[in-house]
């Protein structure tokens, strides 16, 4: 499906930053990787299913950290609320994040506002370390939520879980929510275009949306899930965690739905069945790359980090932190010029000669 067009180009001057937004000052250096700590913090076993279907009903764990004021400083509540996962070692991701696509402001006269969302390394040991850190950070930024569940990938459901009871929670009269991962870039401006003329209290869900996808059954793989945990042969349909976004209404609904939805070790199926039982069919949009931007077949060579491509997408996921810098201010330098229709959207196909005269 042909994603809506953006009306027009946009730069940074469109922007108009919170005049005591710290995130534009260099005034915080966090190095976690340089406690001695990190490599046992961030130190996985494999995946106990038997130990997860025994505390599968543990879904209600206490914020440590909180921004209870993050939505009600603005009359009627924000245009735009970005929330990203993130874990506690990923200091220099939040902090790209905040510097470039992730900044609050007004655009328009639109307010756009930002969290991160964690839960403590598995372990324990160095919490106290991360502990001071973290709460540091907080205190500098006033955009972290942080949780007592052990920040691994089987629990990022409950991520999601406790986000959106956050949300409805604290920032309900919020209009529309923007939620990824901490290594895409957003095109902030051109998803504030396509959200503007879409009524906020009305059910909206969109992003790269997967359908058909059957469970793995291969215990090599990441997302192993065994038939005595998920019997049905096909997953309902998703959308790709690198991001997405959903109106308020949207989201207020899912926070009941993730309550009454038994819990599920891969969030992006998880929300899918939440997405199904409120009746919400996700919809596709074709500039959200949550698998990245990949090289057509027949042009190999053929170079995508490339603004052109970006400017007319929403989200690209799997960049490095230098990536989504570069890429932040290649689409923001007033000489880019993009003569050349360049579009990613289409699949690629060469033009077929013309047919020879007189045949």
């Amino acid at each position: 499906m042909q994603g809506p067009q953006v009306q027009r180009e946009l730069s940074h001057k469109d922007w108009e930053f919170v005049e005591n937004d710290p995130a534009s000052k260099p005034e915080l250096m966090v190095d976690y990787k340089a406690l001695p700590t990190l490599s046992a913090a961030l130190t996985q076993s494999p995946f106990d299913f038997q130990e997860y279907l025994r505390h599968i009903d543990d879904r209600n764990y206490t914020l440590l950290v909180n921004q209870p004021n993050k939505c009600k400083t603005f009359p009627g509540g924000p245009f735009l609320l970005i929330a990203i996962k993130s874990v506690v070692e990923d200091f220099d991701r939040r902090e790209i994040v905040r510097k470039t696509w992730g900044r609050e402001g007004l655009y328009n006269g639109l307010h756009v506002r930002r969290l991160f969302l964690l839960g403590v390394p598995r372990n324990r040991t160095a919490v106290s370390m991360w502990d001071t850190l973290l709460h540091h950070e907080s205190q500098t930024y006033k955009d972290i939520l942080l949780w007592d569940f052990m920040d691994t990938f089987f629990n990022l459901t409950l991520k999601e879980v406790h986000f959106l009871k956050w949300a409805a929670e604290f920032c309900s009269n919020v209009k529309f929510v923007f939620k990824g991962d901490a290594d895409v870039f957003v095109n902030v401006d051109n998803i504030i275009n396509f959200l503007a003329p879409h009524p906020p209290n009305e059910d909206l869900f969109v992003g790269h949306i997967i359908n058909h996808a059957k469970p793995i059954r291969s215990k090599k793989s990441k997302y192993y899930i065994p038939e005595t945990m998920y019997g049905l042969g096909m997953y309902p349909a998703y959308a790709g965690g690198g991001g997405f976004v959903m109106s308020g209404t949207t989201m207020r609904k899912l926070s009941k739905a993730c309550e009454e939805v038994e819990l599920f070790p891969i969030d992006d199926v998880f929300l899918g069945m939440c997405l199904q039982r409120i009746n919400v069919k996700p919809i596709l949009h074709e500039g959200f790359k949550t698998f990245g931007i990949t090289r057509p077949s027949a042009a190999p060579h053929m170079q995508t980090f490339d603004p052109c491509f970006y400017k007319d997408l929403m989200v690209v996921h799997s960049l490095k932190v230098a990536e989504i810098w570069l890429m932040w201010n290649l689409l923001h330098n007033q000489q880019l010029s993009c003569s050349r229709k360049l579009r990613i959207r289409r699949s690629f196909h060469w033009r077929r000669k013309k047919k020879a005269l007189n045949q």
